[in-house]
């Protein structure tokens, strides 16, 4: 079993952000893999897709972006989980807009719900899919920039990105983390 956690803030008023991304990956994963109902457990939303024989449970804690890790230690606890069998999906303004990058673990990288998640399960050994949201123009502070939505013309960028997401984290499920960043990460140039 796996459990692939979607960063974000939970409300419409937050639809479409940036900060929002993880959402919106676990729920074009879901549409993809013909999720059953979401369901409210664990201080969130999850619901249940299969890869092959391969049970995943997707979570979309509705914490708030900097106390996610409450949701997910919940989660990692009943399911009885190891950190290594949890990937975390979060945005990343150091990537470039439509850029990911996945890694085995490591610090929080500035992300505060990923932080939050680290802290919780004791552990910077977590799995990371990191999408890229691009820096924020001068003079625009990055709390600001993280909660607007994307513009008109980063829409197909972010949809490829969505896209992207979901085919590394099918990979990462069926054929592990070392082949999810050898194949995600070496195919994307910056």
């Amino acid at each position: 079993m796996r459990l692939v956690v979607g960063l974000g803030n939970p409300g419409s008023k937050y639809d479409g952000t940036r900060h929002n991304i993880g959402f919106d990956a676990i729920l074009r994963l879901a549409e993809s893999e013909l999720a059953g109902r979401w369901k409210s457990q664990f201080e969130g939303q999850v619901t249940e897709v299969g890869f092959g024989a391969d049970k995943t449970i997707l979570l979309a804690p509705h914490t708030y972006m900097n106390l996610s890790g409450r949701s997910v230690k919940s989660a990692v606890q009943f399911y009885k989980l190891f950190p290594e069998e949890v990937l975390v999906i979060c945005d990343d303004m150091n990537l470039p807009l439509g850029k990911l990058r996945m890694k085995a673990g490591g610090s929080g990288g500035g992300q505060k719900g990923l932080q939050n998640i680290l802290e919780q399960l004791g552990t910077q050994q977590v799995p990371r899919l990191r999408l890229g949201i691009g820096r924020p123009s001068e003079g625009l502070d990055p709390a600001n920039y993280v909660l607007k939505r994307f513009s008109q013309s980063e829409l197909d960028t972010v949809d490829v990105l969505l896209n992207q997401a979901v085919q590394a984290t099918r990979t990462w499920v069926t054929d592990g983390i070392v082949t999810a960043m050898n194949k995600f990460n070496s195919s994307q140039t910056e």
